[in-house]
Formats: C-alpha cells, sequence, structure tokens
C-alpha cells in the first residue's frame, strides 16, 4: 500500500530532528504542534485512536504519540493500545427505545453520539450499571496537572525479560492541561461512568481516551469513576466496563465485563431468507476481481462508515481515523471491493486519490428498518448465482457447510473475474462460504 500523508510528513520531521537518536539516548523524544504544523497540520498528524491508524515509522519502530499539554506531544516507545476481544458467544439482550421518543431515528444510528444518544434512552445504560444514570458531563475539556507510568512496548518488554533485564519498562510522563474529550459520561448513586464511543467494531483503542478523563474526574470526585468503551457494529451495542488497578499506571486497566444489546426488531426467519433465495434474480458478475473478505460484519461497518461520513469518505482518511485496515494494510482493498463488487458503494480515483460512496442502492438499504435491512444485503448477496448455489447445497445438507472442493468446483463453472490460480480459488471459496454461514446466523435469536 501506498505512503499516507501522516506516513510522508512523519518521515520528514523524523529526519530533520533525528527523532530516532533522541528517544534512544532520553526514551522519548517531545514535540510541539508549531513543529508538527510545519509539515502537516499537528490535529491530524497525532491523534491515531488504533494502533493500525499509526504512522509507518511509528509501527516499525515500536512508538506510540500521547498528548502532555495542550500543545506538546511525547512520543516513544509505549504500550498505548488496548487489544478488545469480542465474545462471540455473548447474545445481545433486546431492548425498546420509548415510543415517545421522536429525536433519535433508529434507522440513522450511524454516529457515535446518536448511538449513544440511543443507548442511554432505551435504557441499556441503566441495565449495564444496575442503577438509573443521569448523563452529566461531555464535550471537550483540560484534563488538569498528573503525571503516571507507563509500559513499555510489550515486544520490547519480553525481550528484556528474556536477557534477564527488568522487565517493567515504565516511563514516567507529566500531563499539563491537555485536552481531552468525553463522549458520554453518566452519574449514578454510586459511580460515575466514563464512555468512549465508535461506530464500529474495533480490535484495539487507545487507552489515552479512557485513562485522562478517568485521571481527571478520580480526582476530582468522591465517587469510583468507572472506564467504559462502547461500540456499534451491525446493529450490536457491545459495552467493554473496565477498572483501573493503579491509579497511577496507564496499563493497569481491567476489563470486568462485557455486555451486548440490540434495539427491538422483527426477528429474521430461514423461510424468508429461503424465499429470496429461490426469487432473486441473478444478475451479470460485475467485471472486477471477485471479493476475498471473510467478514460480512466488515462489509457492513464499512458501509457505515460511508453514512457516517456524509455517504462518502476517501481512502487517506478512512486508512487515519478507522480499523478497516484491521489486520494488513490491503484488507481495505478487500472490504471495499466487496461493497463495490455487491452494487452498494463506488470508488472514484482522481489525481492520485482514491474515494469512496455509497450507491443509490447502497443509500436505501442503510437507511432502511432492521429487518429489511439485513433482507436487503440477503438479496444483494444472492443477485450473485455462485452464492446462490453454495446457499442451496448448504440448505439440502441440512444446513451443514458443503466440501471446500465442491464449492471450488461450482466456483470454475461461473463467470468469475481476478481468480487467476488454485490457491486463489481456495481464499475465495472461504469468502463464499463466510457470507452463506453470515446469511444462516440472523436467524439467531436474542435474549429477551
Amino acid at each position: 500500500m501506498s505512503k499516507t500523508l501522516n506516513d510522508e510528513a512523519w518521515e520528514i520531521l523524523f529526519d530533520k530532528y533525528n527523532i530516532l537518536n533522541e528517544i534512544e539516548k532520553h526514551g522519548y523524544y517531545e514535540i510541539d504542534s508549531k513543529t508538527i504544523n510545519t509539515v502537516r497540520q499537528a490535529r491530524l498528524m497525532a491523534k491515531f485512536d488504533h494502533h493500525i491508524n499509526l504512522p509507518a515509522i511509528f509501527k516499525q519502530h515500536f512508538l506510540s504519540i500521547l498528548p502532555v499539554s495542550r500543545s506538546r506531544y511525547v512520543i516513544g516507545k509505549f504500550d498505548a493500545y488496548e487489544k478488545l476481544k469480542y465474545d462471540k458467544n455473548l447474545k445481545p439482550v433486546e431492548m425498546y427505545l420509548p415510543e415517545m421518543i421522536e429525536t433519535i431515528d433508529r434507522n440513522n444510528l450511524y454516529s457515535e453520539s446518536v448511538a449513544l444518544n440511543c443507548a442511554f434512552a432505551s435504557g441499556m445504560i441503566d441495565d449495564l450499571f444496575g442503577e438509573t444514570a443521569i448523563p452529566t458531563v461531555s464535550g471537550r475539556m483540560g484534563s488538569s496537572i498528573f503525571e503516571f507510568d507507563i509500559s513499555s512496548f510489550p515486544l520490547l518488554t519480553s525481550f528484556r525479560k528474556q536477557r534477564g533485564l527488568n522487565g517493567t519498562g515504565n516511563f514516567t510522563i507529566q500531563v499539563n492541561n491537555a485536552q481531552l474529550e468525553i463522549d458520554g459520561g453518566y452519574e449514578t448513586d454510586n459511580a460515575f461512568i466514563i464512555i468512549e464511543a465508535k461506530n464500529e467494531a474495533v480490535s484495539d483503542f487507545l487507552i489515552r481516551q479512557l485513562y485522562y478523563p478517568y485521571r481527571l474526574w478520580q480526582d476530582k470526585i468522591k465517587k469510583p469513576v468507572i472506564p467504559a468503551f462502547f461500540t456499534l457494529s451491525n446493529d450490536v451495542f457491545s459495552f467493554f466496563i473496565f477498572e483501573y488497578e493503579n491509579k497511577n499506571h496507564y496499563n493497569s486497566l481491567k476489563l470486568v465485563k462485557q455486555k451486548n444489546y440490540i434495539l427491538q426488531h422483527e426477528n429474521i426467519t430461514l423461510d424468508e431468507i429461503y424465499d429470496i433465495l429461490k426469487t432473486e434474480k441473478v444478475v451479470d458478475e460485475p467485471k472486477i476481481p471477485f471479493p476475498q473478505a471473510n467478514s460480512f460484519s466488515r462489509v457492513i461497518d464499512f458501509l457505515s462508515i460511508l453514512v457516517d461520513n456524509d455517504g462518502s469518505i476517501d481512502k487517506e482518511k478512512l486508512v487515519s481515523t478507522t480499523t478497516f485496515n484491521v489486520v494488513v494494510s490491503r484488507q481495505i482493498d478487500y472490504y471495499t471491493t466487496a461493497a463495490i463488487y455487491l452494487g452498494l458503494a463506488q470508488r472514484e480515483r482522481t489525481n492520485g486519490n482514491t474515494n469512496y460512496s455509497l450507491t443509490k442502492k447502497g443509500q436505501l438499504i442503510m437507511q432502511l428498518p432492521y429487518k429489511q435491512k439485513y433482507l436487503g444485503f440477503v438479496s444483494s448477496i444472492l443477485q450473485h448465482r455462485i452464492f446462490k448455489r453454495v446457499l442451496y447445497a448448504q440448505l439440502n445438507n441440512a444446513g451443514i457447510p458443503i466440501n471446500k472442493d465442491e464449492i471450488v468446483k461450482m466456483m470454475k463453472e461461473e463467470n468469475l473475474h481476478g481468480i487467476d490460480s488454485e490457491t486463489t480459488y481456495v481464499r475465495r471459496a472461504s469468502s463464499i462460504q463466510a457470507w452463506v454461514d453470515w446469511i444462516l446466523s440472523l436467524q439467531e435469536e436474542y435474549e429477551g
């Protein structure tokens, strides 16, 4: 994947100020926003919510960046991110949005603030903490003055331990009124809850987004402060509740529980899926590479990101602000191509820039209520003959996935594009099986 604007800008700064050598000598390097602004705006260069968003030179040398004031940042080999793992066996609890609510469109929850408001209005937050919660604090504010310890990057800590060196690898950082932002702050009789919200499933998050607000409010109030991380993905509201075992240590975050919710909706039945399978007309195969995207949920996340960005987003922003390229950078092409293959998104390239936008079909489906939206996705998939054939075969096999060799045989009989080797057939067969499994999973019941 080509370099991003952030990659290029940080390489200039690292070279000009000999940043790597300074970090080796002193353990960290401080830089101010005025210096960063000489190559690119600091607001675009110093906030990376997920490890994958970091510029290439940071990832190459195990570096992270944290604010220490409103205009200064510190760069070092810090363990700045917390991994997040979703419990796939955890069924969402069904909740209800009161009928009197007119200002929240339950079919348009794609922005983080609207999703969080919906979670509160439907009683999810009260249920999560077992007592009535009242929204009290949100928005930007100063962090106050404090210091904390932060661990070195995990691989470096392991390296030190293997050689019998001090394995803690701690750094001490002082913060003087850095800017922070709270997506949602809720007070109950017994606690103050701080929530960081994202409108996609994530594999990790920047701990600072919870730690700085936690330190600010833990020192200001008597009640315990509870940090929580929230995501809305594929219409599932997921909450991760944490606690700090040592308020002075950035990495002492401990997961206490995860709980999922979903808004009340009409259930999807196998009969409805089968009806689409029988009646949906097949379209000609698009003359683009056949998709390799094993998680259809990620395709929906991409479409949700487009909605939240008024229907379109450029590749630079998609790479630098989301977890869409969660494992390797080329995955961003896997899932965007999958949406394009289904006719739900389109890609335009002008002057070296790539922009993605929703098609009219994509806009229509993303505005539909839950049941109609997901059946719309099913229809889009089953307009392609190969998916019809595999789903028919699996249903005739009592719902048990058929042999991958059989899928490859079917694929070779269809006019699929961009498949030029046996190994490619096998990889694409995995995507077909994953999408068929996703379709059948829509029948699953939720906890009431």
